[in-house]
């Protein structure tokens, strides 16, 4: 894979995030490696080396023996070089994250907590902060940003035991009020794109460069990846999976047409368990299944496995993805048991469909996302979404 740079004078800051981007997909590196794959001369890919060393985003991590002449030094992104904070807030939940530059988590605060109020979110994310700070997590003056995971129209969705009082986030200025606890950029996505981002830059992004992301959260998502960049269209409409419309072949929406989001989903699956007399109310609650719990769950399973299976044919139609990744707040185990029942819908149905993964980042994956965000907009990795 080749990082082509410019040798142009004004292109410094371009030519930059071309060689940081080099490191951090191709760590450890040479600096011969780096102007081959670059593009830039060897003196160019010095000089930048050296700042970077300076501002201590790279280090020299090892020397490469074994051949001729003087050994190799190899360059990798130094973990310590920049922290990063991202947060998803659900319908359901509350997690934030502090991540390294390399994005190993170096903190993580939960709250299993349903429709969490404006105000008590801005309360969980002060003291998130402030206990991250205590515990000395991150270096303040290396914080690239605070990135926030939040699914589109979250006080709107009439979703499974929606109160009232939770239409306040239909009126909530979220960037205005995450912007007042820090002096740091906030960026913000919804939590599809940004569990994408993760997977672009932390997990199978790396070796998959074009995919759809299908995020199984309290409600259903998807996200669009081409040539490493996410596509959030026009309107910032693509990749909604959870619109895209299916024929119900059972229950009182028997033969009517329904988005997809109104049969798969978490708050779904544990609704269907709670029909059937058994308590959930976490995702791990799932992997304690008795077995006539986990019976319930594989006939569910199978029965949206069909749904799903219609809706990657059509997004193999559209996009033509490399793959389709399945990530969210659904248990791993159930996620790989669902995938079994795609693929064998899709070699019934006779589909060259694209291959079909579980995603690297799952549970917190648009946590992890959101903190990815920062992190390749500070670093000017090619992911970075200057809209933001």
């Amino acid at each position: 894979m080749k990082f082509l740079g410019s040798n142009l004078e004004h292109a410094a800051s371009q030519n930059r995030g071309v060689i940081l981007d080099a490191i951090h997909r191709s760590a450890p590196i040479s600096r011969t490696e780096l102007a081959r794959r670059s593009g830039l001369t060897k003196q160019a890919v010095a000089r930048i080396v050296e700042r970077l060393l300076d501002e201590g985003l790279v280090m020299e991590a090892r020397r490469r023996h074994g051949l001729r002449g003087q050994p190799a030094i190899e360059l990798e992104i130094n973990p310590d070089g920049l922290f990063s904070i991202g947060a998803n807030i659900d319908r359901d939940h509350l997690t934030v994250v502090v991540i390294d530059a390399t994005g190993t988590p170096r903190g993580r605060i939960h709250h299993e907590k349903r429709f969490i109020l404006p105000g008590e979110f801005l309360d969980l994310m002060r003291d998130a902060l402030s206990t991250f700070r205590r515990r000395r997590l991150f270096d303040e003056g290396r914080l690239a940003g605070i990135g926030l995971a939040i699914p589109d129209w979250l006080g709107e969705v009439p979703v499974i035991g929606l109160p009232e009082t939770y239409r306040a986030w239909c009126t909530f200025d979220v960037r205005a009020a995450l912007e007042a606890l820090t002096e740091h950029p906030v960026l913000i996505a919804n939590d599809a794109n940004a569990a994408a981002a993760g997977e672009i830059d932390y997990g199978l992004g790396t070796e998959i460069k074009s995919f759809f992301y299908v995020l199984v959260n309290a409600c259903l998502g998807g996200a669009t990846v081409i040539d490493g960049v996410r596509h959030k269209g026009r309107n910032g409409m693509s990749g909604e999976i959870g619109w895209l419309p299916v024929v119900f072949d059972e229950g009182p929406l028997a033969g009517q047409v329904q988005p997809l989001g109104d049969m798969v989903s978490l708050f779904i699956l544990m609704d269907h368990l709670r029909q059937h007399g058994i308590a959930v109310s976490t995702p791990e609650d799932l992997i304690h299944l008795d077995a006539r719990g986990r019976a319930l769950v594989t006939a569910w399973l199978k029965r949206i496995s069909a749904k799903i299976a219609e809706a990657i044919e059509n997004i193999g139609l559209l996009v033509d993805p490399e793959a389709i990744l399945v990530g969210g707040r659904l248990p791993v185990r159930i996620i790989d048991e669902l995938l079994v029942y795609v693929r064998e819908h899709l070699t019934r149905m006779g589909i060259e469909a694209p291959s079909l993964h579980r995603a690297a980042c799952s549970e917190d994956a648009a946590a992890l996302g959101a903190a990815a965000m920062p992190l390749a907009s500070r670093l000017g990795l090619a992911s970075a979404d200057k809209g933001g």
